[in-house]
């Protein structure tokens, strides 16, 4: 740390032991709010796995971690009743020294695995068992060092302005989560960031008595009084703290929320994770400056037009998912940036300091429970985030200047014009002849032309930014409007869980004989279904027959007269298409929802009517319930679960490779679904394979042209058995290769580098 790194109106000192306090000052708060930060990801990852990777798990567990922010929060506030700087600091190190006992930090095993039907309440008291009180503890050195330093310096310019230590606070939180997805989690397994961050508590400890000694050979706390009292502000009023926990929330809300876009169609990762909390911190950083690096009228500016853009998209699934993500986290880190800088305007004098940071942490708490607790409640889709994108427009400043004519009427003809695509699809659909026309000529073009007419609002939006009210009327006739053309067309079901939000949409297929209904979860295809009763038990998309999933069922099939068949991830059922009589399958599904619909003949009849006689469904994360199977067993097990886009990582690790071996009979067959938009699991999942010495093969088809649209999907596949014999027939087919080798290491349990997975799939 530099004296860069320090507040800026600290001015050059000829004495050596101020500049001694200050810096441990700025090292201490910098190093608590690193350790701080670092956890939540690594903590996140660990306990991951028992709850299927799915982002929900992230989302909760910032929720858990916002509630102990605002626990240690209190508690400093609490603290600052002590009149001596001296007990406190005692009373501080003995609290981290007892929960130095929490150490090396691991998953709490106390309340056994979670059930998939109930798992918020399992994750909350883990994580609170787990990691509740080093966090806690840790979490309260911000307030307090700046409390302290406050006093030390009374009568000093930079006394008077301790908060410019809060973005110190930010900056080291903010530097740690860059680190670690580009550098910890690449380069280090998990029991090594364990131990790492063990050295780094204990190491903040010794900073802090260090900084208790330099103080007390210097009289600042040596006597039971204050050295100087500060100045006593007026009570902040009941209307000023409610504000203030507004202005909090709202960010937090948004953090989850767009949180929740970018890991549901990639990966529910900690690398994806970090980045809209990077950028929160971020906004802190730059809000707490003396002189902010982005001045508040720029912000308004900006985050006025991005908000309007980005709440016009949400509910389209169209454009370049770089460019959509690009949009998303600007306009959350602009409208993320004006609330914090409102925060920052409104900020109490020191002698206030920790119930300011107080309210903003319950405002945190707030907003972050509505979005991962509450609203999964309230809403069958992801309604939250476009919501609180809308209101978070209320903070903005409100002009004084009388209202025209002008902007009264511009405000109508917006609202107007929002109006319009809904009321045209409406109209059209509600005759047959226009209906026909609309679906064939208009219907599929309609997330564009929906934008193109909403673009008069969004300038009248931008236009009347100063307005509030207006403002916010207009973004939300614009999110209306999207919505119900959206919702419109795209989904006949709708419904979430804390796994997800899964849809059901017919789609028609006149050479499947018409409807076909598809399940979706996120913007990911599941599984499709004809309801034609001619092609109903056709297994189709990645299960149909010419893909390497159905080649290699057909095969085992072939081999034997009855098969001991177990999939992991139940999506539509399309796999109960291939049962036999004297076949057994189970579907391994950690989501009781997915398995109420795929049971569902209103939706998918694979299991009810086409499968030949039982199909067994067990919940629960499949790494925990096929560890109580029988060893030996199986003919073939299908890895197929998907949190939208990607595998969860837990589930090709060399650990649960190896577990699935173990599952199977000497020639049995293992199939990893690989398909993947946006990573490279192929050479990982390859690597994990060469290091247990199992026989694997790798297959990429590429669907027909010529095929039915919903026949089938290009499918990517690596096939694996404990014994060559197991792909003996698959050796002499030419679309089952060999992967070459290559340099790429396997994940495992302590290691996963989604990252790189990332990255090498840019670089093809």
């Amino acid at each position: 740390m530099t004296d860069a790194a320090l507040p800026e109106d600290i001015g050059p000192s000829t004495d050596s032991g101020d500049r001694v306090a200050r810096t441990l000052f700025a090292v201490a708060i910098f190093t608590s709010a690193a350790l701080v930060f670092v956890v939540q990801p690594m903590v996140t990852k660990l306990v991951l796995p028992m709850l299927g990777g799915s982002p929900s798990v992230w989302n909760t567990a910032m929720v858990f971690f916002q509630t102990a922010l605002l626990a240690g929060y209190g508690y400093a506030h609490l603290l600052q009743r002590l009149p001596s700087m001296r007990a406190q600091m005692a009373t501080h190190l003995a609290l981290l020294a007892l929960a130095a006992l929490f150490l090396p930090l691991k998953i709490s095993g106390v309340l056994g695995d979670p059930d998939p039907s109930a798992p918020i309440g399992w994750l909350l008291a883990t994580l609170a068992l787990s990691v509740g009180a080093p966090f806690a503890v840790l979490s309260a050195t911000a307030p307090l060092l700046q409390a302290w330093y406050a006093r030390v310096r009374a009568g000093h310019a930079d006394g008077q302005n301790p908060y410019v230590l809060y973005a110190a606070s930010n900056l080291g939180s903010f530097l740690a989560l860059l680190a670690y997805p580009v550098l910890i989690e690449p380069l280090m397994t998990l029991s090594g960031q364990r131990g790492t961050w063990t050295g780094g508590y204990a190491a903040f400890m010794l900073m802090i008595v260090a900084l208790a000694f330099v103080a007390w050979r210097r009289g600042q706390i040596g006597s039971a009084t204050p050295v100087a009292a500060l100045e006593v502000s007026p009570p902040i009023a009941w209307r000023e703290k409610l504000v203030l926990v507004l202005l909090a929330a709202a960010p937090s809300s948004l953090m989850l929320g767009v949180t929740t876009h970018l890991s549901t169609d990639v990966a529910s990762a900690p690398f994806l994770w970090v980045v809209p909390l990077a950028l929160y911190l971020l906004t802190f950083v730059i809000a707490f400056q003396d002189k902010p690096w982005i001045p508040m009228s720029i912000t308004l500016v900006i985050s006025g037009a991005l908000t309007l853009a980005c709440v016009a998209f949400t509910a389209f699934r169209t454009g370049n998912w770089l460019m959509m993500f690009g949009l998303h986290l600007a306009a959350f880190f602009f409208l993320t940036l004006m609330c914090h800088q409102r925060l920052a305007g409104r900020r109490p004098p020191p002698d206030r300091l920790t119930e300011f940071y107080l309210l903003m942490s319950l405002g945190g708490v707030v907003g972050g429970a509505f979005t991962a607790l509450l609203a999964p409640v309230l809403f069958n889709g992801v309604w939250e985030y476009p919501l609180v994108l809308v209101l978070a427009g209320l903070a903005r400043p409100f002009s004084k200047a009388p209202i025209k004519n002008s902007e009264v009427y511009m405000f109508v003809a917006a609202l107007l014009i929002a109006g319009l695509p809904p009321l045209l699809s409406a109209v059209f659909q509600a005759d047959w002849d226009f209906a026909w026309w609309f679906s064939k000529n208009v219907s599929e073009n309609m997330p564009r032309l929906t934008q193109l007419v909403l673009l008069a609002p969004m300038i009248a939006g931008f236009l009347l930014r100063d307005r509030p009210i207006a403002y916010v009327a207009i973004a939300a006739a614009i999110a209306l409007s999207t919505a119900y053309i959206a919702r419109g067309y795209d989904a006949a079901f709708t419904d979430r869980s804390f796994f997800g939000v899964m849809k059901i949409a017919p789609v028609n297929d006149p050479r499947l004989g018409g409807q076909v209904n598809i399940l979706m979860h996120g913007t990911t295809l599941h599984g499709a279904q004809p309801r034609d009763p001619a092609f109903a038990c056709m297994p189709t998309m990645y299960y149909a027959p010419s893909t390497p999933i159905g080649q290699a069922t057909m095969a085992l099939q072939h081999r034997s007269p009855g098969l001991n068949i177990g999939v992991v991830g139940l999506g539509s059922g399309a796999m109960a298409g291939y049962k036999r009589g004297t076949d057994r399958l189970t579907f391994f599904e950690i989501d009781p929802m997915v398995d109420k619909l795929a049971r569902d003949p209103q939706w998918f009849t694979f299991i009810s009517d086409c499968a030949d006689g039982p199909v067994r469904t067990v919940l629960g994360d499949a790494r925990l319930t096929m560890a109580r199977e029988a060893p030996g067993s199986y003919d073939l097990l299908l890895i197929d679960a998907f949190s939208s886009d990607a595998v969860p990582t837990h589930l090709l690790t060399v650990e649960a490779i190896e577990g699935y071996l173990k599952l199977l009979k000497p020639d049995g067959v293992v199939i990893l679904h690989l398909s993947n938009r946006n990573l490279d699991i192929t050479l990982p999942a390859a690597a994990a394979a060469r290091a247990l010495g199992a026989a694997n093969l790798h297959q990429i088809y590429q669907e027909s042209s010529t095929a039915p649209d919903m026949a089938e999907a290009s499918t990517e596949a690596l096939i694996l058995s404990p014994t060559d014999a197991g792909l003996a027939e698959f050796r002499g087919e030419p679309q089952w290769q060999t992967i070459a080798d290559n340099d790429v290491r396997p994940w495992t349990d302590d290691y996963v580098n989604l990252f790189g997975s990332l990255w090498r799939h840019f670089r093809r």
